[in-house]
């Protein structure tokens, strides 16, 4: 198991998302007294009987004044059996942008509903995005369970349409873990409630501590992006030739067959370097620098990769995007694209279909894709990439479009067609 989780709020507006994660502040004890007070007393001048914990974390002005979340929030919150790193996303469609990078890298996402409203279009639109993300686990909390009458046959029911949703898109039941809570009173947060005898299943901090979520759920070689070539050519390392990154899949040890990509030359590792001294053994995250048998021409951009299972270089591919950008992607544009530690020119070719997140369908041939718009693209690029499907590799399969002239970011990407899972129709997902 994991002694960090990486995990995601997401949910409609109004469904207590900002509650639920000061709740988990609070009740893991991650915030200081001082700003308990500060709560206490915007809460009383509001004339609130309880605190209103959402205030810890709806930072921006605008976010107080509207009672909504707008941005993305990292939250860092620890229990004694493992640390956590949360990302509060926004609940707005139209900031669809922000809940995809909120959501890129979480293992696990917490997607919240009113109990008095149950499954609505946002629950839908936001469990394709997470299906589309390749998210491997999610928790349903049920929240504001106290409102309801007969919670537990409102619970039963949401839970069997929502199971009947992301068994559509792809999990299975061990993926899913639904959940009553009670976010303003604390209600199945850090204990189990005596208020909801229909549930018998963990607390929400329970659940966290012990579900069992690999780092990388895709059991796949090694992939080394060289980031920086080190030679110091200093009396006391006259010879010294290392490639330093961080390991983004699969694990090293010296005396290992790798291959270097895009060039294709084979050769053997033969240590395993940090600051700290030689390492017999390092996985995926870790920062290392790798010394070989061979000298070879090798540069930032490059990767070193295990020979078995080695992506092919591509230059030519599809690839599903996410506009962060308010200007347009249109065919025909000029753009860099920023793949791992490589950046490239790159143009866009035909938008094949954009996702339509409302009804969960493709609509083919839209000409652009718009700010917060989800679609399929085919890109050419001027130099080969060393790319996994995303399917295969979320760290190896993503990449960033970039516009040359002032250097924004104008859409996320995916390798490969991330929307085969989440289209109706042919693709099989319920309306």
């Amino acid at each position: 198991m994991s002694d960090l989780l990486r995990l995601a709020t997401a949910g409609s507006v109004d469904d207590g998302k900002s509650t639920l994660v000061g709740r988990l502040l609070y009740d893991t004890k991650s915030v200081l007294a001082d700003q308990i007070d500060a709560v206490t007393r915007a809460s009383v001048d509001r004339g609130l009987a309880t605190p209103d914990l959402s205030l810890l974390v709806d930072g921006l002005r605008a976010e107080r004044e509207q009672g909504i979340t707008i941005d993305v929030a990292y939250r860092y919150f620890a229990t004694p059996k493992r640390s956590f790193v949360l990302a509060d996303t926004p609940g707005h469609v139209q900031y669809t942008r922000n809940t995809v990078s909120g959501a890129s890298t979480a293992q696990l996402v917490i997607l919240l509903v009113d109990a008095r409203k149950g499954v609505i279009e946002q629950t839908r639109r936001h469990a394709a995005v997470m299906a589309l993300l390749g998210v491997p686990k999610l928790v349903l909390a049920v929240n504001k369970i106290d409102l309801v009458e007969n919670p537990g046959e409102v619970f039963t029911q949401i839970s069997d349409e929502f199971n009947a949703l992301t068994a559509a898109l792809g999990w299975g039941p061990d993926d899913v873990q639904e959940i009553p809570v009670s976010a303003l009173y604390g209600e199945n947060i850090a204990s189990r409630s005596e208020r909801t005898p229909y549930y018998t299943g963990p607390s929400l901090i329970e659940h966290l501590e012990s579900v069992p979520v690999d780092a990388e759920p895709h059991n796949v070689g090694l992939r080394f992006p060289v980031q920086y070539v080190i030679r110091p050519r200093t009396a006391e390392f006259p010879d010294y030739r290392g490639y330093a990154g961080q390991i983004a899949a699969g694990e090293v040890r010296p005396g290992d067959e790798v291959v270097v990509l895009p060039a294709g030359i084979r050769t053997t590792v033969t240590k395993v370097d940090t600051a700290d001294g030689e390492l017999d053994h390092a996985e995926a995250g870790r920062s290392v620098t790798l010394l070989l048998a061979d000298e070879i021409d090798i540069s930032r951009g490059d990767v070193i990769a295990s020979p078995a299972d080695a992506p092919e270089p591509i230059d030519d591919f599809e690839a599903t995007v996410c506009v962060l950008s308010e200007k347009p992607l249109r065919p025909g544009a000029r753009l860099l694209l920023k793949h791992g530690t490589k950046t490239t020119q790159a143009i866009v070719g035909a938008v094949i279909e954009r996702f339509d997140e409302q009804e969960l369908s493709a609509d083919p041939d839209p000409g652009t894709l718009s700010l917060n718009e989800i679609g399929r693209i085919h890109i050419r690029v001027a130099e080969p990439i060393v790319a996994d499907n995303y399917a295969v590799n979320r760290h190896t399969g993503s990449f960033l479009l970039i516009d040359p002239a002032s250097g924004n970011t104008l859409a996320a990407g995916l390798v490969g067609d991330a929307l085969s899972a989440v289209e109706i129709g042919e693709r099989g997902v319920p309306t």
